[in-house]
Order: structure tokens, then C-alpha cells, then sequence
């Protein structure tokens, strides 16, 4: 009986060392949780208004999705505001756009991103794939193409 308790104890032990060491993939913001403040929906909507007027409904919505993949990821900064205004990384903030009331549809959008939806499955970043020329993009491994999106990890 001893011995059954040890491999099962042991196969255990294996078994979540295994879960442990793989990659987890970064995902938006888990669907329970509410934590977030309308300040940071708010900033969330702005930059999905300046970024993805013209996009499909879940276009815009992931764009959400990778700010808050971001927030997750301990590559970028650990908050909505941290991410959005980090230097160089959206090209829209400073715009007339980015500073204007976002509508109605960029809300939802926001809204449904801290929701936990994530149509990227994780990316990290995008790009409209008709202008950048960016090499080190374009390098990155694709998630998929929304609209005129191309999102990356």
C-alpha cells in the first residue's frame, strides 16, 4: 500500500512539474475579473478608437485584447495606462483621434475585451500589414489577420 502512495505521489509531482514548465500563452483579462475602473475602460476605448475605427467589430475588440495580453505579459508595463503610453507603441496616441470621445461601439469593445474575450489567442502585437514594412514584425510568429490587422506573438 506504501508503495502505490509513493508512485502516486511521485507521478504527481511529475505531472505538475510538467504543467509548470509549459508556456503558458498570455491571455486578456480573465472574465472575473471586474478590477478594472472606468478610467482604465475608458483609456481601453480610446486607443480602440484611434487604432480601429474602420475595423470589424472584433477587430476592435482585439485590439483591446493585445493592450490587455500586454498588462499580462512581463514584457510591457503591468497597467492599462503603462502599456497604452509606453514610447513608440501606439501610433495613435497624441492624435486628434485618441484624444477625442470614443463611440459607442469602442466601449463595447473595451468592455467585452476585460470581458475576457480574446480573438488573437494572445498576441502581443499588431500591425496594419497593407503599410508596415517593419522587419521585426513581420518576423514575429502570426496569430491571425482581422480586418486589416495582422496580429503576432
Amino acid at each position: 500500500m506504501r508503495n502505490r502512495c509513493v508512485h502516486a505521489t511521485l507521478a504527481l509531482v511529475i505531472a505538475v512539474s510538467f504543467i509548470a514548465a509549459v508556456p503558458a500563452t498570455a491571455l486578456a483579462y480573465s472574465p472575473w475579473d471586474t478590477s478594472y475602473t472606468n478610467d482604465e475602460l475608458m483609456l481601453l476605448a480610446r486607443v480602440i478608437y484611434a487604432e480601429a475605427a474602420g475595423e470589424p467589430y472584433t477587430g476592435k475588440v482585439a485590439i483591446g485584447a493585445v493592450v490587455l495580453n500586454r498588462v499580462r505579459s512581463p514584457l510591457f508595463p503591468d497597467t492599462v495606462a503603462g502599456v497604452i503610453y509606453e514610447p513608440w507603441q501606439f501610433s495613435c496616441v497624441g492624435n486628434w483621434m485618441f484624444n477625442s470621445y470614443p463611440n459607442e461601439e469602442s466601449i463595447r469593445a473595451a468592455k467585452d475585451a476585460l470581458a475576457g474575450w480574446d480573438p488573437t489567442g494572445g498576441a502581443l502585437y499588431y500591425f496594419n500589414y497593407h503599410i508596415v514594412t517593419n522587419q521585426w514584425l513581420w518576423s514575429k510568429p502570426p496569430a491571425g489577420v482581422i480586418g486589416n490587422h495582422w496580429f503576432t506573438y
